[in-house]
């Protein structure tokens, strides 16, 4: 393999173990429809068990408005994500809101997912700040135990550490996996050459 022919076809990268609250960074061939230039936030990892994520940068066919009891039409503009093709009836959360919603987890790094409902909706419906604070997702993504580690072994993913929330509430999702890579230094810049639908070049 040539110098170049390495720099744009090189995905077999050192890897760190998954942890929860990392992400995962689709490699750029992966054409499955589902997973294209997706980033998943790693919400559930017991060694040798069955895990669980968020994709970050999917939009679902809805808006905040129509997923939450009471919201107001203030909310329509504010995407849903659609976290996974599992249990796409069931909605999911990421904030920094930890101090102040009773149950959430810290999954890392400032960042928690879920807590009491009803104090998300009080939250929601009070007013106060939504974007960059809190988002959320319909479904999610899971794997059997021991799929994952295979898969980050075939260099399906590139583990990228653990989120930062600006970037996982902050970011546009059509931006999210170039802005990702990017992060990811040197090593993964041939990335950014490939296109995400190569058919319609």
């Amino acid at each position: 393999m040539t110098e170049l022919e390495n720099f744009l076809f090189n995905i077999k990268l050192p890897q760190k173990e998954p942890c929860v609250g990392d992400l995962l960074v689709a490699e750029p061939f992966l054409r499955e429809s589902y997973f294209n230039h997706a980033v998943v936030c790693l919400v559930d990892c017991p060694y040798a068990e069955s895990s669980m994520g968020l994709v970050l940068n999917k939009l679902s066919d809805y808006s905040l408005a129509d997923v939450l009891p009471v919201a107001g039409n203030s909310l329509s503009d504010i995407p849903v994500m659609s976290g996974g093709p599992v249990d796409e009836n069931r909605l999911f959360y990421l904030h920094t809101l930890g101090d102040i919603m009773p149950g959430a987890e810290h999954i890392g790094n400032g960042l928690y997912i879920g807590g009491d409902f009803d104090s998300v909706v009080e939250y929601v419906n009070s007013g106060a700040a939504v974007k960059g604070l809190i988002k959320f997702y319909l479904g999610y993504s899971g794997w059997d135990a021991l799929q994952l580690q295979d898969e980050i072994d075939r260099n399906v993913w590139a583990v990228a550490g653990a989120g930062c929330p600006d970037h996982v509430l902050g970011w546009a999702p059509e931006k999210f996996w170039h802005r990702q890579v990017r992060l990811m230094g040197p090593d993964y810049r041939g990335w950014l050459f490939h296109p995400q639908y190569p058919r319609l070049n």
